[in-house]
C-alpha cells in the first residue's frame, strides 16, 4: 500500500478504528459513500487503503486494483496464497499505526484478506465485516467476533463458498453473526442497517 490511505473520523476524538477493504477492481473511495450512511453511538476513525495495482490472471493479466491474484473462477482453486499474506500484513502494519481498538472490514477480495489478517495478525481485533466473501484457508483455533452478510443470488462468489467460510470458522471458535439478503455481489439497504447495529455492540462493549 504505497498511496496513503483515505481517513473519515464521524467525530472528534474517536474511541475506535476500522480499516475497511474495498473488493477487486475498485478503490478506498468505494465504500466512503457507505460510511457517510452509517449512525454510529460513538466516533470512529474509517482507514479506506488502496490495493496495489497488479496483474491479475482473470484480467488477462492487466494490471488492476487488486488485494491478491486471482487465477480462475473457481475461487477456491489456484489461492494466491502470498498474496493474501502479503497484504494481510500490510493491514495489521496499518491497524497497528491507528493506536485504538481496531475493527476490520472488508467486501469480496477485501473481505478475504481482513478475515485472513484478524486470524493471524490482529487477534485483538473487536471484530470483522466480511461482506460477500470467501475464505478458502485453513482456519486456526480463535475468538473473533465475525459479521458476515452475503447474496444469495451473488454470481462472482457463490453462497456455498461464504457458508463453508463460516461455518469452519465458528467450527474454530469464532462467534458469527451471519445474514444473507435476496441480491446479487452487492450491498444492500438492509445489510447496511443490521451492520451498523453489530458495530454499535462492539461500540458499546468497550
Amino acid at each position: 500500500m504505497n498511496e496513503p490511505p483515505i481517513i473519515v473520523e464521524t467525530g472528534p476524538d474517536p474511541v475506535a478504528a476500522c480499516i475497511w477493504l474495498q473488493g477487486l477492481g475498485a478503490d478506498g473511495h468505494d465504500f466512503e459513500p457507505l460510511v457517510a450512511q452509517l449512525h454510529l453511538s460513538a466516533p470512529v476513525r474509517f482507514v479506506l487503503p488502496h490495493a496495489p495495482v497488479r496483474p491479475v490472471t482473470i484480467n488477462g493479466s492487466l494490471p488492476m486494483r487488486a488485494w491478491f491474484d486471482i487465477a480462475s473462477p473457481q475461487l477456491a482453486e489456484q489461492v494466491d496464497v502470498d498474496g493474501i499474506e502479503t497484504s494481510a500484513r500490510a493491514v495489521a502494519a496499518l491497524g497497528a499505526q491507528q493506536k485504538l481498538p481496531l475493527l476490520l472490514a472488508g467486501f469480496s477480495q477485501g473481505g478475504l484478506v481482513a478475515l485472513h489478517a484478524a486470524l493471524h495478525h490482529l487477534p485483538a481485533t473487536l471484530g470483522v465485516l466480511a461482506l460477500s466473501t470467501w475464505y478458502p484457508l485453513a482456519v486456526p483455533p480463535n475468538r473473533l467476533q465475525v459479521f458476515m452478510g452475503h447474496g444469495t443470488l451473488d454470481e462472482i462468489v457463490p453462497l456455498p463458498l461464504a457458508w463453508d467460510a463460516a461455518e469452519r470458522l465458528e467450527a474454530a471458535g469464532a462467534r458469527v453473526d451471519w445474514h444473507a439478503w435476496p441480491m446479487g455481489h452487492a450491498v444492500c439497504p438492509e445489510e447496511v442497517t443490521v451492520l451498523n447495529d453489530w458495530i454499535n455492540q462492539r461500540l458499546e462493549a468497550l
